[in-house]
């Protein structure tokens, strides 16, 4: 019986489970070049990513929500997106074998993320549907991260308690949810963020994992 300290992981997706940053960086690209506007790079995006599909074409569009054209391109982007999400996507290294592990011990494992809900489940069930038992992505009935509501209904979902909770993520948006769930935060460093940008960003008393296997330790 290995000995938890807690029994329950909430995990982030894009830049924690999967590296979807090509499929993100192609679909925005899509609705730019489409629109005739300036394309971006994949690490312009990396850095624009984390709050939603909304707040990418905010940061992407001259003058952001209040451009015209905002809500038409932000509806091309998602529509586009949701058929274009599986491209290139897939999960980091050791990724699959942490996930069978943790389920393997008996951890309650879950996914919120700051993508649209039919992109979230479209992908556990592809790639993490024997490990994952709950997935919440963007809907209007919970506020996204860094507001607490999705962790709080993955949580509720899986009959869990917050003081059995921790949180992966590889972002500042993560370390801000953490915060405001009230649970400790891993910060994985294979993702969208560098360890000095966490640091920066207030998440110095963090736990920082190089590989996905270390977390195996750290719960």
């Amino acid at each position: 019986m290995v000995n938890m300290k807690y029994n329950t992981i909430i995990f982030d997706m894009d830049g924690t489970l999967l590296n979807t940053i090509e499929d993100l960086t192609d679909s925005l690209n899509y609705v730019m070049e489409k629109n005739g506007l300036e394309l971006f790079s994949i690490d312009q995006v990396k850095h624009m990513v984390g709050s939603g599909s909304a707040v990418l074409i905010e940061r992407a569009l001259q003058g952001g929500r209040e451009n015209p054209d905002f809500d038409r391109i932000l509806s091309e982007y998602s529509v586009y997106y949701e058929n274009h999400c599986n491209i290139k996507t897939g999960p980091y290294h050791h990724i699959p074998e942490l996930l069978r592990e943790l389920k393997k011990r008996g951890y309650k494992l879950a996914i919120v993320s700051n993508k649209p809900m039919a992109a979230v489940e479209e992908l556990r069930k592809a790639y993490f549907g024997d490990c994952v038992e709950v997935a919440i992505g963007v809907t209007d009935k919970l506020r996204r991260k860094p507001y607490p509501d999705e962790c709080i209904a993955a949580m509720e979902e899986l009959g869990s308690k917050k003081e059995d909770c921790i949180y992966v993520g590889d972002s500042e948006i993560d370390y801000q949810t953490s915060v405001n769930f009230g649970v400790p935060c891993i910060s994985c460093l294979w993702g969208f963020r560098t360890k000095e940008e966490l640091i920066a960003a207030g998440a110095g008393n963090n736990i920082f994992v190089q590989d996905p296997l270390e977390i195996l330790d750290r719960v």
